[in-house]
């Protein structure tokens, strides 16, 4: 070659190229995993491994050339770990409000508000700060930092999370290059830590004897109330919430009263526990009378009992007292936040929050959010900021970390034991979904019902089929039933049996008879109070005595009727969805029968829990009785996926699947 006009050679030393190569290739270990497609030549598919071996190789100094295509050149300014991080805490009203400074280096400081916008738009660890340029954070700061993130949201230059978010800050604070809390955050931190070591014991005065996993309850509920948050006790049906609850309102029954709201069924069942396990609890039912008059001058040991329905009627007069605990029972109530009911229950005043429900998600995620601004205001933050960061990447890209998150903060606060973990005396209970064949006039029928809805649905332009579709998914699942459920009005019903036999009625009807001959007792679920109607007139046909339940039956008729049962009378109790899908114990039964599939899973192991329940000491069979070659197959066949959901959500909570209206078409256009 040339060289300022002279002519010059060299000499390779190609062992000494090679080892050089060798070295180079030990110190970038990002290369290590990647393709190489060609010799000595490597495709990084990702730009945080582009990155890694980016800045691998800036490590390695002049002793390698970096060349760049068409000059676009790229650096990894910096590494920088926790301790190039300042923090402090201040009080905003009923936030806290966290503010911080990341040291890049001596000309670039990133504040808390820059850190999280780059965070979102980062790759990986790398933060783009400018024109092909990066910081690099650690893994490990990088974690603490999306921890940070997902608690709060950004007002101003500052991060504002819930005054129950003061753990999520230990790992960073410890870290931390300086810190500087307020005096109410050095508070908050001591009351977490004290009420870690809390260890609350039964009081005297209460009657009844705690399981082991109850007393874990009561202690549990003691320890968030002596910290300041709400908790939601969400065991299995049938572990008895309502005692571990009844014992933790003793404890703090001297210290002021408490509010319990029930659905209208189980309020008075509320009243008989407390009779029985709480004496020195004063229970009140708030149901008629002057309601004013008994809300005026409560004085410690008070429980008010009341429905849902009253405390939405009378808000305005539940306002006026400061409560020391409020419980929510059966807290699916307020699932929707659009609801009067949800409403009211916001504006309560009280210490101490508490929710008992056995499905503390029934829907979707929305639901879980609304519960938690009953319970802990604020520590969810705003509606948008947890759909954006956890309902919409969960329920519609099934996103694994966002489900993670999630499941990791809400933990503290919802205890959830199933029977399979705390009663080992429990007797064993056996699953069937019974398949039957459609009679073939039946199955003419539903297939036509079917292809007309189709048609209709798919001719119709409107934007919006949500309602149109439902109501024909409706139809269908009351046409598996029973065909005369959908027939015209004006046909003589007992024209419509004739013409039409029925596949589960008769299926039904089989069972019941070797239940009777071997002496056992049946509870039967529909959510069709007309399929119930006709179950009962089979029933009054063959002279089988039966108790039946539906939403229209008082409270008190509802008792008379569960203890009727209990004492032998009736050899099947018909209960329809609404009516008893909780509040009952029926463990004189010991097989159950679901004559339809219901849409939510959570709903139906709740109602076959009024069987398999503390109290019984016999093995229980379920029966799902289902429709072959119909929607309902479908139905069952999505359940396997919605309790997979739930569970790496909730643990054993429960969790349905939030369908599209076009998606809901698609399933009834399928033919199996």
């Amino acid at each position: 070659g040339l060289v300022e006009s002279k002519r010059v050679q060299t000499r390779r030393d190609l062992e000494k190229e090679k080892d050089s190569l060798m070295l180079t290739l030990r110190a970038c270990p990002a290369l290590m995993d990647v393709e190489q497609v060609a010799d000595e030549r490597w495709h990084l598919p990702t730009p945080e491994l582009a990155l890694e071996f980016l800045m691998q190789v800036q490590a390695l100094g002049n002793t390698v050339v970096v060349e760049w295509p068409k000059g676009e050149i790229m650096r990894v300014r910096s590494q920088v770990s926790t301790s190039s991080m300042s923090l402090t805490v201040r009080n905003s009203q009923d936030w806290f409000a966290v503010a911080g400074e990341l040291k890049v280096d001596e000309q670039l400081v990133l504040s808390m508000k820059n850190l999280m916008a780059l965070l979102k738009v980062s790759h990986g660890r790398f933060l783009p700060i400018g024109e092909g340029q990066f910081v690099a954070l650690t893994q490990e700061f990088r974690r603490r930092l999306e921890n940070l993130s997902i608690f709060g949201d950004i007002k101003g230059n500052e991060l504002r999370i819930s005054p129950l978010s003061v753990g999520i800050l230990d790992p960073l604070i410890d870290e931390a290059g300086s810190f500087k809390g307020s005096s109410e955050w050095t508070l908050q931190k001591t009351r977490l830590s004290e009420a870690r070591e809390l260890n609350a014991s039964v009081p005297s005065t209460f009657k009844g004897k705690l399981r082991n996993y109850q007393l874990e309850g009561y202690q549990w509920l003691s320890r968030l109330a002596y910290w300041g948050a709400g908790a939601c006790l969400a065991d299995d049906m049938g572990l008895g919430k309502t005692i571990q609850t009844l014992v933790f309102l003793v404890s703090r029954g001297s210290d002021g009263p408490a509010l319990v709201v029930a659905p209208t069924s189980v309020c008075s069942n509320w009243v008989t526990e407390a009779n029985r396990f709480a004496p020195t609890l004063n229970m009140k039912e708030l149901r008629y009378g002057d309601r004013g008059k008994m809300l005026k001058d409560l004085k410690p040991l008070d429980v008010i009992v009341t429905s849902y329905g009253i405390l939405q009627n009378e808000i305005e007069l539940f306002v006026e007292v400061q409560w020391k605990t409020i419980v929510l029972d059966e807290a699916q109530a307020i699932k929707n936040m659009g609801t009067k009911r949800s409403a009211a229950a916001m504006k309560l005043n009280g210490e101490f929050r508490m929710a008992t429900t056995g499905t503390p998600i029934e829907n979707h995620l929305s639901e879980l959010w609304n519960l938690f601004r009953f319970l802990n205001p604020h520590f969810l933050g705003s509606f948008e900021g947890f759909n954006r960061r956890f309902a919409t990447p969960i329920e519609r890209d099934n996103d694994k970390e966002a489900r993670t998150r999630l499941k990791k903060i809400i933990q503290p606060f919802i205890l959830r034991r199933n029977k399979e973990q705390v009663l080992e005396e429990l007797p064993p209970k056996t699953e069937i979904t019974l398949r039957v064949e459609m009679k073939e006039e039946e199955q003419a029928f539903y297939e036509a019902l079917r292809r007309s809805s189709v048609e209709k649905l798919s001719s119709n332009n409107a934007a919006d089929q949500r309602l149109q579709v439902f109501a024909a998914l409706m139809r269908l699942r009351r046409a598996c039933c029973n065909v005369a459920l959908v027939m015209q009005e004006g046909i003589e019903k007992e024209t419509v049996f004739k013409k039409f036999p029925s596949a589960k009625l008769e299926a039904f009807s089989e069972i019941l008879e070797e239940l009777r001959e071997n002496g056992h007792k049946a509870l039967v679920f529909s959510q069709f109070i007309d399929h119930l109607s006709i179950i009962r007139k089979y029933l009054d046909r063959e002279k089988i005595p039966y108790q039946y339940l539906d939403g229209v039956v008082t409270p008190p008729e509802r008792a008379k009727r569960v203890e009727a049962f209990q004492s032998g009378k009736g050899d099947c109790f018909l209960i329809s969805l609404k009516a008893g899908g909780t509040g009952l114990n029926l463990t004189a039964a010991d097989y159950v029968i679901h004559m339809d599939p219901w849409w939510n899973p959570a709903l139906e192991e709740q109602a076959s829990d009024r069987a398999h329940r503390i109290g019984q000491n016999r093995p229980v069979t379920v029966y799902r009785i289902v429709a072959k070659n119909t929607i309902e197959e479908k139905i069952v066949d999505l359940h396997a996926w919605k309790r997979e959901l739930a569970e790496s959500l909730l643990d054993e909570s429960e969790m349905s699947l939030r369908l599209s209206a076009e998606e809901i078409l698609e399933l009834i256009k399928e033919v199996r």
